[in-house]
């Protein structure tokens, strides 16, 4: 199995419901002391907010852990907290192996990473929630909130999953392709 997540940016409405539902459903502890995620300045939560321009028009990028089957988040790290699950294919931080070195932070070419205010360790997608709805086969819930239908996750390996249906429907880009990580998030532009 090799779980990934396509991002459809053409239906997406800039809502921000998955960004909020995010941080709450994963770190509502931060959200109710109001502690932002302070590497991005932004809601203690594992998506990042990019507003950037093309052509002259605004363009918004909404950037999570990309989920590289290559990640040197992985390979940066000393003590193998970040590793990659043979179970899902996902990026994941087994925190009582961590020791706060921020290595992975400075490794992930994405800025996908973020450290945690109150832990000081580092967090990413998927949060300790969304952690346990895809260990009951459900969706995260950046996917189940959005109300555009912007967002899709599933399984690479399964010919009818959700995210291959849409791998085959649109053109796709991934993120830094060009650096060799093989990334498992999918943004549709055409």
């Amino acid at each position: 199995m090799r779980l990934a997540y396509v991002w459809d940016s053409r239906k997406c409405i800039a809502c921000m419901a998955c960004v909020v539902a995010c941080a709450s459903a994963n770190y509502p502890e931060l959200m109710r002391e109001a502690k932002p995620n302070p590497q991005w300045n932004w809601l203690a939560g594992n998506i990042r907010v990019i507003v950037g321009e093309n052509g002259g028009k605004p363009e918004l990028r909404l950037i999570s852990c990309q989920h590289c089957e290559n990640a040197p988040c992985v390979s940066a790290c000393p003590t193998r907290a970040s590793y990659i699950d043979r179970r899902t294919g996902l990026v994941r931080i087994d925190h009582s192996k961590c020791i706060g070195c921020k290595a992975c932070l400075v490794a992930c070419p994405y800025g996908a990473r973020w450290l945690n205010p109150a832990t000081m360790l580092p967090e990413k997608c998927p949060g300790p929630f969304c952690s346990k709805l895809i260990e009951n086969g459900l969706n995260p819930v950046c996917v189940e909130v959005c109300p555009a239908g912007a967002r899709y996750f599933g399984d690479l390996d399964d010919p009818e999953s959700p995210v291959n249906e849409e791998l085959r429907k649109h053109r796709v880009e991934r993120m830094l392709e060009h650096l060799g990580t093989n990334p498992k998030w999918f943004v549709i532009t055409g």
